[in-house]
């Protein structure tokens, strides 16, 4: 696992800074603090920050075929590559090394952009090919391991981390107010947009070639869930043993490491079935590692020490009190560099830290839910048609709001009027925009209430990336939309970012069996029905992991990876919170109405509101905008409240 940068200049006559190419490459220090390598010639320049894991001594990057044509520096594991080596030696390849990064590069010298179709693994990577003068940049099939890019000046500029592509002096950004706008109802960034104008993320499943041809993106891979609605009815019982095995095999193949592997165990049902088949396939006991809360609507501890002790693994837990978030959450934008509204990033940080003091490599339970339908919305979408179609109007319209109204504001984990409130939100929303109004957080009515006048022309476009997903996905069924949009956006705009992040930061690799290539190919075919079974949801999983878990651990209801933002917020933070949200920041910064957010405080300061979300997602914002704004000169904004001005010259992150 690596951080990898480079700059290609697509004018042959201009030649690469070479201190600017080591300051981006300082930026990411923290994903590869093992070692770091670089390339320079001529037009290109190629750099690695490696945390050696797959052949310790000789996989040092960028790594070079035999005639020095083709240059490489690589992101990921590729779980595979065993087998493709073997395959490449006898068509007459030559190797100076055992890492999957060389494998790679001579299966590009073999088949060129057809080698991705060969690849089983997490990977972002860029080929620089002397002789054609092209590079050749590639993200593995869901977006697990992150690739930036921006054309400036006639230069391409790539990296892991956007503070990377930030340290370069000719990216001059501003904040894109489209992407502000997702960001505030997404609590993320959605793909290819970034929250900097002009800089992008390369899309899952996407690779692009930049040279005297231009700047190609092609799409090689897609999500297909056309295959589970052409299926007749079937039993559970028929797919059963293929799941187990599957899902099996791919655990052992993540397993292949130099280094010690370990797993995270939150006790749920996907960490747990991953951890009761790294327990059968590892050679020796395997560390298991969770957190908790002292708050015990949030505390998931005693599952996970249930899961360990009856697969036998050494379990290592962390309780995190409300002192150690309130330590994290002011630098938190030294680890994002951009707004990020999803609070679990907390704990996840956390346990990787926690994990990273063991072990260079775990194996984690993330994916299963989008590729097993595990969401409580996917059956709320089918409760709130029923809901709709019988409850006479009368009380939909009076009674309804009268007793919300009348319920006791709780800031317990998905509390009874938490949920409730969520849900009659989606009264009368078309079916995209009801799903991301449920997960997310602004909606465009508040926003509407949030913006400056000046922003809010950017409000009519906020969900046309889940609609254009929809309309591309193939599939016919409202919920297997609903799967499909969930797979190209929250899976890799939220859940893999968070992982990502988090781990990557204490310098710790995770693994996602569950979107293992073999896997996704076999769950994308399962019928919708064995997912979501009425009100059931991962009804395969659940029927096919009885004997392998406790009963406790497969009937347990989903609580998410949360931590106890609400009632932080109202002391240990309060104080982070109030400065960040104070009316001169407001003001000065002119993009939202102070008179908005006073009332969100106090709404939620008075425990009328529980509006954790949106004052999470704002916090957010405004420690971003002072890390990356106010201190580094990314962009100043007027303090008329009007349209962003021109940034100072001092550039950096």
């Amino acid at each position: 696992m690596c951080g990898i940068c480079g700059v290609v200049a697509l004018d042959p006559a201009r030649r690469i800074d070479r201190e600017v190419l080591m300051e981006m490459v300082a930026a990411i220090r923290h994903r590869g603090p093992d070692d770091s390598g670089f390339y320079f010639k001529d037009q290109v320049g190629l750099a690695s920050r490696r945390l050696s894991i797959i052949d310790l001594e000789k996989g040092k990057q960028p790594i070079s075929n035999e005639t020095g044509r083709l240059w490489i520096v690589f992101n990921g594991e590729i779980y595979n590559y065993q087998k493709l080596q073997k395959s490449l030696r006898q068509l007459g390849h030559t190797f100076a090394s055992e890492s999957d990064t060389e494998v790679i590069l001579h299966l590009y010298e073999e088949y060129g952009p057809e080698c991705l179709q060969h690849l089983n693994g997490i990977f972002s990577f860029a080929i620089w090919d002397d002789l054609l003068r092209e590079l050749f940049l590639a993200r593995d099939r869901l977006g697990v391991k992150p690739l930036y890019y921006a054309q400036k000046r006639g230069q391409l500029i790539f990296a892991s981390e956007l503070k990377a592509i930030l340290r370069h002096p000719e990216v001059d950004p501003a904040i894109d107010l489209i992407s502000l706008n997702e960001y505030l109802s997404f609590e993320y960034v959605p793909t290819p947009r970034t929250i900097v104008k002009g800089v992008h993320r390369l899309p899952p499943g996407h690779f692009d070639t930049c040279g005297s041809r231009g700047f190609n993106v092609e799409r090689f891979w897609r999500v297909d869930l056309s295959r589970s609605e052409t299926r007749p009815p079937v039993n559970w019982r028929d797919f059963s043993a293929n799941l187990v095995g599957t899902l099996r095999a791919s655990v052992k193949q993540e397993l292949v490491s130099d280094v010690p592997v370990g797993v995270l165990l939150s006790g749920g049902i996907d960490s747990s079935a991953i951890a009761a088949f790294m327990v059968e396939a590892y050679p020796g006991t395997v560390n298991s590692f969770s957190i908790g809360f002292e708050e015990s609507s949030f505390d998931e501890s005693d599952n996970a020490r249930l899961v360990a002790e009856y697969l036998g693994t050494k379990h290592h837990e962390l309780i995190v009190t409300s002192d150690m978030a309130a330590d994290v959450v002011p630098g938190i934008m030294d680890v994002l560099d951009e707004p990020f509204g999803d609070s679990s990033f907390i704990p996840t940080l956390l346990v990787s830290k926690f994990a990273s003091e063991h072990l260079k490599v775990v194996l984690g339970g993330d994916g299963g839910d989008e590729v097993f339908g595990g969401y409580t919305t996917l059956a709320a979408h089918s409760l709130i048609e029923y809901y709709e179609r019988v409850v006479p109007r009368w009380v939909r319209s009076d009674v309804a709001p009268w007793v919300l109204g009348k319920l006791p504001v709780s800031f317990n984990n998905i509390s009874f009027d938490f949920k409730l409130r969520r849900f009659l939100e989606g009264r009368g929303v078309p079916l995209q925009a009801r799903h991301h109004r449920w997960i997310g957080s602004f909606t465009d009515e508040q926003k509407n209430a949030l913006f400056r006048d000046w922003v809010k022309p950017v409000l009519r476009d906020t969900y046309r990336c889940a609609y254009r997903h929809a309309r591309d996905s193939g599939v016919t069924h409202p919920l297997n939309q609903i799967l499909h949009v969930d797979m190209m956006m929250y899976l890799e705009g939220d859940i893999l970012f968070k992982v990502d992040r988090a781990s990557m930061s204490a310098s710790l690799e995770v693994r996602v069996p569950f979107l293992n290539r073999d896997l996704l190919d076999f769950a994308t075919q399962l019928p919708l029905e064995l997912k979501l079974k009425r009100l059931t949801t991962k009804y395969l999983l659940k029927k096919s992991m009885r004997g392998i878990l406790p009963d406790r651990v497969i009937n347990r209801p989903k609580k998410g990876f949360n931590m106890p933002v609400a009632e932080w917020l109202t002391s240990s933070l309060r104080e982070l919170l109030l400065d960040m949200l104070a009316k001169e920041r407001i003001v000065r910064q002119g993009f939202f109405d102070y008179s908005y957010i006073h009332q969100l405080l106090d709404d939620h300061f008075a425990r009328r509101r529980d509006n954790r979300k949106l004052l999470w997602t704002l916090l957010m914002f405004q420690l971003w905008y002072q890390r990356y704004v106010e201190e580094t000169g990314l962009r100043e904004t007027a303090s008329t409240g009007g349209p962003p001005i021109a940034a100072s010259s001092e550039r950096g992150s």
